[in-house]
């Protein structure tokens, strides 16, 4: 569909507006500090608003400039970041922060200069770029891809080749040069709140005058994407050993695939049964003794789905653990700073209430 310069103008007037009216209360819209908005940014990838909010204001109130996260150990900021997943993005944004501090002190104001960063792509460089310095550069997301081809009827995955390139001049046709961060802001709120994968409210969009896909009466057909791999189910079992109101945990390594340098409850892949003792006791060292069934957790990772088997353990030879391996004992106070994942706080939560109800 070809959309005329004219059409865009109005349409860009229409998001504007639609936006000015109807955007959700967020924090990260109430400043141009290019600091805060890339935190909020880097929290925002893959993860709901709804989910970011409470970490977002706690990390800044610990972390309030970019020279205060530099200055800072990882394991400091892995445990700000505890519970939101996907750890690397709290790595690298520290990595980001001491290279800035290391070079000029602030943060670049140029896109080229800002995906030089640690984990700043083409999307976050875009976004800090219009939101904090006026740059007028399309950022899209998954919802700006979404609706950018529902507007121009994009019929091929919008990621790849030609379709990209349609998506990004689409984008780009949208933004007004008078306010690029707000035209970004505004796409991504009308993907995130009318123009949704199933149901979208097109009675209600801006966009919807000129948008193909209402026209030609069938927008959840765009964008159009790859079939997704089928979902992995993976069964383990996980301990909780505790002992003197403390809890036994173990770091994951440096050079770990995910999870890096987190804290994690003990575990083994499968389900041993009676010898499952003897899994733990391969895997950690010294000798273990597992106890009844606490619960059962399923947790989902990207492609991979989880079903955990909670079991009370104990174990002797504490000081013995297998080579590499890091092992502490923590209270629950210990882990509100500590750096876990929230399959940690799940599991936990299930193991308090099968003690509870085998205890009454």
């Amino acid at each position: 569909m070809r959309v005329t310069q004219k059409k865009n103008r109005d349409r860009r007037k229409d998001l504007l507006s639609w936006y000015d009216q109807h955007k959700r209360d967020l924090p990260w819209r109430h400043t141009k500090d290019p600091y805060a908005i890339w935190v909020s940014e880097i929290m925002l990838q893959q993860t709901r608003v709804e989910t970011v909010l409470p970490y977002y204001e706690k990390f800044l109130s610990r972390f309030p400039t970019v020279e205060a996260l530099a200055g800072s150990e990882e394991e400091e900021v892995l445990g700000a970041w505890s519970g939101l997943g996907y750890y690397r993005r709290a790595r690298l944004l520290h990595q980001a922060a001491r290279q800035i501090v290391g070079d000029t002190g602030r943060m670049p104001r140029d896109i080229k200069e800002l995906r030089e960063l640690p984990g700043i792509g083409t999307y976050t460089a875009a976004a800090i770029g219009s939101m904090a310095f006026d740059l007028v550069e399309p950022a899209i997301d998954g919802n700006v891809e979404r609706v950018i081809s529902r507007y121009l009827g994009v019929d091929a995955d919008p990621k790849r080749g030609q379709a990209r390139r349609q998506v990004v001049a689409g984008a780009a046709s949208l933004i007004d040069k008078q306010r690029p961060g707000d035209s970004n802001q505004a796409l991504m709120e009308l993907g995130a709140t009318l123009c949704r994968p199933r149901g979208p409210h097109c009675s209600r969009c801006p966009l919807s005058l000129s948008c193909q896909a209402r026209i030609e009466g069938d927008p959840e057909a765009f964008p159009v994407t790859r079939p997704r791999p089928a979902a992995t189910r993976v069964l383990r079992q996980v301990a909780v050993v505790q002992e003197k109101g403390k809890v036994l945990l173990f770091r994951r390594p440096e050079t770990s695939e995910i999870l890096a340098g987190m804290w994690e409850l003990p575990w083994i892949e499968g389900r041993d049964g009676a010898r499952g003792g003897l899994g733990f006791a391969d895997r950690y060292g010294g000798r273990w003794y597992l106890g009844e069934s606490l619960g059962s957790v399923r947790h989902s990772i990207t492609h991979r789905r989880f079903e955990i088997e909670v079991l009370a353990g104990w174990m002797s030879g504490t000081q013995i653990v297998a080579e590499g391996e890091e092992a502490g004992w923590f209270t629950p106070q210990d882990l509100e700073s500590l750096p876990v994942s929230s399959l940690v706080k799940k599991v936990l939560a299930v193991a308090a209430a099968g003690s509870a109800a085998l205890a009454g």
